[in-house]
């Protein structure tokens, strides 16, 4: 029999696609955010999506469902925000603590950030687990990278799995890395710097009048905005939901970026200007580093459209998970 699951906190369909592709049919989701909920439907025409304040969601069709999943908002842990956790007024995780409550799941998924366990906010983390362990769960969590599953990026976040039963769920052995069988997956697997994907990013790249230099040309400082050069040869580093303008990854086509950086090592003055053969990740781009499968149709303006993969659970990472989560079950 199929096992069924609910996502809630969908945005575009991340871990949905990844438990499809793990087995799950997936019978319901929830998403505020308009462009991201038109993003689903088109992906999951057939699951019944509740769009709009979850506290607003009835949860009584799906009662008896085999696994309730989601991302709740990670603004409150993030490191880019305030992390207010329990006081800021986006914490979903009461509203995701309410859904295990009302449906009674076999099993529950939930991801975020990794600053949701640091030492600051590891009371409001613990006291979550201890709201679920009290619905009749034992829970075990991990902080993951994605790197090392397979996804083209090193991006880390925790994962809580909660089981309705005597068993404790047992993480998936990574499969890529120091503790994998393959070495990580280099961005230059899903990007080709001289043929672009999509809709360009004319977002312009320029050298900044104060570069920062560290030991790596990729880190520092050299350039102006948040979005840093990538290096092919390893995989990219955490894509983030304010990608669009000039917090968007960019491709060093030219080979600048390491030659620039041994001039400057080397006591040459700053550039000025635009960095020739620079150009930012397209969506297309920035979807295939999620680890998005190709041709996914993201909808929205473009700042939407990167705001929607930045937010996203990479569905190739779901899937793993989603896999242990079903044989386990």
């Amino acid at each position: 029999m199929t096992p069924e699951a609910v996502d809630l906190f969908a945005g575009a369909g991340g871990i949905s696609l990844g438990l499809q592709a793990a087995g799950f049919e997936i019978r319901g989701a929830v998403e505020h955010d308009g462009d991201a909920a038109a993003t689903f439907r088109g992906l999951h025409p057939g699951t019944k999506l509740h769009e709009g304040d979850i506290a607003a969601a009835d949860f009584s069709d799906f009662e008896g469902v085999d696994l309730v999943a989601g991302g709740p908002p990670c603004q409150p842990f993030s490191v880019g925000g305030k992390r207010l956790a329990e006081d800021d007024p986006r914490n979903g995780f009461p509203q995701f603590i309410r859904a295990v409550r009302d449906i009674r799941p076999r099993a529950f998924l939930f991801e975020n950030v990794a600053g949701a366990v640091s030492a600051t906010k590891r009371p409001y983390f613990e006291w979550m687990l201890r709201e679920l362990h009290a619905c009749g769960y034992r829970t075990v969590w991990r902080c993951v990278n994605a790197a090392d599953f397979g996804v083209p990026q090193r991006r880390l976040r925790v994962f809580a799995v909660g089981l309705r039963s005597d068993a404790t769920f047992e993480f998936p052995r990574p499969s890529h890395g120091s503790d994998g069988d393959q070495e990580w997956i280099p961005a230059k697997s899903v990007l080709d710097p001289q043929h672009p994907l999509g809709t360009p990013n004319t977002a312009k790249i320029t050298y900044a009048r104060r570069p920062d230099l560290r030991p790596s040309p990729y880190d520092g400082h050299l350039f102006n905005g948040g979005g840093r050069p990538l290096d092919l040869e390893r995989p990219s580093p955490t894509l983030l939901a304010s990608m669009g303008g000039n917090k968007t990854p960019w491709i060093d086509v030219l080979n600048v970026v390491p030659d620039y950086h041994a001039t400057l090592l080397s006591g040459e003055l700053p550039r000025s200007g635009e960095v020739p053969g620079a150009r930012r990740l397209t969506v297309s781009e920035a979807a295939l580093i999620q680890g998005f499968p190709p041709g996914i149709s993201f909808v929205g303006r473009q700042s939407s459209q990167y705001r929607q993969i930045g937010n996203a659970v990479p569905p190739s990472l779901a899937r793993r998970i989603g896999e242990a989560l079903r044989d386990q079950l």
